[in-house]
């Protein structure tokens, strides 16, 4: 085993593969040019002020042709007002080849020609955001943290304008200083970075750090942004007011009529420290949560939404392994997917020097079964060199039943310069629990991991433990009393090019392993073995998958309201295949089928997704999975059906319905959601309910529960 051990560490330390130190091509900054009078926001760049801007054209081939020139022209230029940032971008090509499906907010940009700039106003190379946008105007943002860490849900406030013309689509960005955080100088030099996408070939170019080992997301990378000079924040205090009236209609009760007004304060106490007040707080405009069937003892992750919650999300971020978190926002304003009243709170986050700075309070009204609660987050990182940092957390849960608190120190070693230009990643994290009137030295958790996230080759190794008493209050724990070994490996060579492969995706072995940590019993094994995957250069993927799996049962579990598997050690191995085509087309689909032991008996499972682009203004995707379980103790077959419809008006206006159906759970639930934004920073949402249970008795006119409500969003600076 040593001597395996030795192989696959030197192979993941001698295959460097073909990408060069850097990847940087001058010139390698942009300068930016001031202007007394504000650019003519038509996304056309006819103006003087654009032709006689410095424009950067050095782009470089990421894919398909590493190191290449891009095959088609592209060109960046930027100037700058008082008041905001405005990015011109050329992207020439044919018209007829230009992909172009969504036009709503937060469209799926991995489908669609995009464009993307990357912007790090900090200048720390660590933190940023990412700002996307289509040919037809759809606008897509991100917090974006080291190389692989993005929060997708963040809404920032920003502008884009697109023209597309016989040479090909053209775009004005226009991003207000208040919006972003950046610090106090009289001269400014950001860390910035662009990348194309052209879905017709499949190509994607960027301006700097083209490196597969890297995303865009990586800042170490990314060139400069220089020129700017005397901004700073010409508004200090953002104001968002809201109205909302509505009504909720549950099966056994009368309808209610609720109404509520409310607010969000946001102050930049320094051009990089913001601080959130939140008062009467309603997220009735939040999408839907898909509630997937669960076949496992264990508890489901749901992402937030919410979004109080997530800009500055990093700051706040710790996690002791899988999606166990020591501070989980859904614990706040959330009980059984229903929503608790917030009464008030606060953040203050943001950098503080080399000082990551992470404060939240917030109060919880009482509803139902949910006592009041007031619920407290402490979080500090402390830059360490270019990419690296220390840490610790501080959590407090607080109500008249319980009081929780937990407390956590972590580190991590990053760098995208091991081996020259290759990532590495050590990190090793400590926490323990503290619940008023329990003394217990079992409440501890840890971990430590290695990781060497490459294109050729990821390999991920991990040890940590939960122990039987951690108990963080505001965090999600999947299950605890575990020891757990994980070790992830994955090759992904570039052979067959000829054949129009692109990229071999090979897994050798992906395992997890898990002892119970006070016998030291093995409780769960876990194990998926891929002997070939591909993608092709024209955008299909292929995997051919082994599984196997192990579970101790001290205890039954019920599968569903008939069926229960018995206590027991089960040994189940599986195989898979997984198919997909190219999601850039206006026509794709994707396909999972797998079957093997499960339990006492044996599983046979499907899962398809199927996208239709009629145009630019209408979207359809439905997702459905079925299962086909048979055991001694009974037969169960369940289905899981989501179908969303989206219609586009422009970019600022549209129209989403999402349908889901769950046989296990016995439910069918849709939400309709018109948003329209009047101004950029200001939303108006109608949103409709309608859900299902006990499917048997099925009545469309007798909904268990209906619910509607329309909110209006202000928007003030001052």
């Amino acid at each position: 085993m040593k001597k395996f051990c030795r192989f696959i560490l030197l192979v993941t330390l001698v295959m460097p593969g073909k990408d060069v130190m850097s990847q940087n091509s001058m010139p390698d900054t942009v300068h930016a040019v001031f202007s007394s009078m504000s650019p003519v926001f038509d996304g056309k760049l006819s103006e003087p002020l654009w032709q006689t801007a410095t424009a950067i054209t050095n782009f470089t081939q990421r894919e398909l042709d590493f190191g290449k020139p891009s095959s088609e022209r592209t060109k960046v230029a930027i100037v700058y007002d008082q008041l905001a940032l405005y990015i011109g971008v050329w992207c020439y090509q044919q018209p007829g080849s230009i992909r172009a499906k969504y036009m709503q907010r937060d469209f799926f940009y991995s489908e669609d020609d995009n464009f993307q700039v990357a912007l790090s106003p900090f200048n720390d190379k660590r933190n940023g955001y990412l700002f996307v946008i289509n040919p037809n105007g759809a606008r897509a943002d991100l917090l974006i943290s080291g190389n692989e860490e993005a929060n997708q849900d963040w809404n920032g406030v920003w502008d884009a304008r697109t023209t597309v013309t016989n040479e090909g689509w053209f775009a004005e960005i226009r991003i207000p200083f208040n919006s972003l955080q950046f610090k106090k100088d009289s001269v400014h030099n950001w860390a910035i970075n662009f990348e194309r996408n052209i879905r017709s070939k499949n190509e994607q170019i960027s301006w700097q750090g083209w490196t597969r080992d890297c995303s865009i997301y990586c800042l170490a990378n990314a060139g400069t942004l220089s020129g700017l000079a005397g901004i700073g924040y010409a508004k200090y205090f953002e104001l968002k007011p809201f109205a909302l009236g509505g009504f909720e209609k549950l099966k056994t009760s009368p309808t209610t009529w609720p109404g509520k007004i409310g607010g969000d304060l946001n102050v930049n106490l320094t051009p990089t420290l913001k601080m959130n007040l939140t008062a009467n707080t309603d997220f009735a405009q939040v999408e839907a949560d898909r509630i997937a069937i669960n076949l496992s003892r264990f508890n489901l992750y749901y992402p937030e939404k919410r979004e109080f919650f997530l800009e500055g999300y990093q700051n706040y971020q710790f996690n002791v392994g899988a999606d166990n978190e020591i501070f989980y926002t859904r614990k706040i304003g959330i009980e059984n997917f229903e929503q608790v009243p917030i009464v008030a709170g606060g953040r203050l986050f943001g950098k503080v020097g080399g000082n990551n700075i992470g404060l939240l309070n917030i109060q919880t009204a009482a509803s139902g079964n949910a006592l009041a609660t007031n619920n407290t987050v402490v979080r500090y990182k402390k830059d360490i060199g270019s990419q690296s940092y220390i840490g610790g957390i501080l959590t407090s849960k607080n109500n008249s039943a319980i009081s929780n608190q937990v407390a956590g120190l972590d580190g991590s070693y990053t760098t995208s310069r091991f081996l020259k230009n290759k990532n590495l990643v050590i990190t090793a994290l400590v926490s323990k629990s503290f619940d008023k009137g329990i003394n217990s030295n079992n409440a501890y958790a840890w971990r430590f991991f290695i990781d060497y996230p490459n294109d050729f080759i990821d390999n991920f190794i991990a040890i940590g433990s939960i122990q039987q008493d951690y108990n963080p209050e505001l965090g999600f724990l999947e299950r605890k009393n575990f020891d757990n070994l994980t070790w992830n490996f994955r090759i992904a060579p570039r052979w067959f090019s000829k054949l129009g492969i692109r990229r071999m995706y090979l897994k050798p072995w992906a395992f997890s392993l898990y002892r119970t940590h006070t016998t030291g019993e093995l409780e769960s094994f876990y194990n998926e073995s891929r002997p070939l995957g591909f993608f092709t250069k024209s955008g299909e993927r292929f995997e051919y998958n082994f599984q196997q799996q192990f579970e101790r049962l001290d205890g039954s579990f019920d599968l569903t309201s008939l069926i229960k598997i018995p206590v027991g050690k089960y040994w189940m191995h599986r195989q898979s295949l997984q198919a997909g085509s190219f999601q850039g087309r206006r026509l794709w689909i994707d396909m999972i089928y797998s079957w093997g032991e499960f339990y006492t008996g044996r599983i046979l499972s499907f899962s398809g997704s199927l996208g239709i682009n009629i145009n630019k203004h209408v979207n359809l995707r439905t997702d459905y999975k079925y299962n086909d379980i048979r055991l001694p103790q009974g037969n169960a077959f369940t289905n899981e059906l989501a179908q969303f419809f989206n219609y586009a008006f422009n970019p600022r206006l549209d129209l989403s319905l999402f349908t889901q159906w769950n046989s296990l759970d016995d439910l069918l639930f849709g939400n309709f959601r018109l948003h329209w934004i009047p101004r950029i920073g200001e939303d108006l949402y109608v949103v409709y309910n309608r859900g299902y249970d006990k499917l048997s008795n099925f009545r469309f006119s007798e909904p268990a529960s209906s619910t509607g409500a329309a909110k209006l969003v202000w928007r003030f600076v001052f």
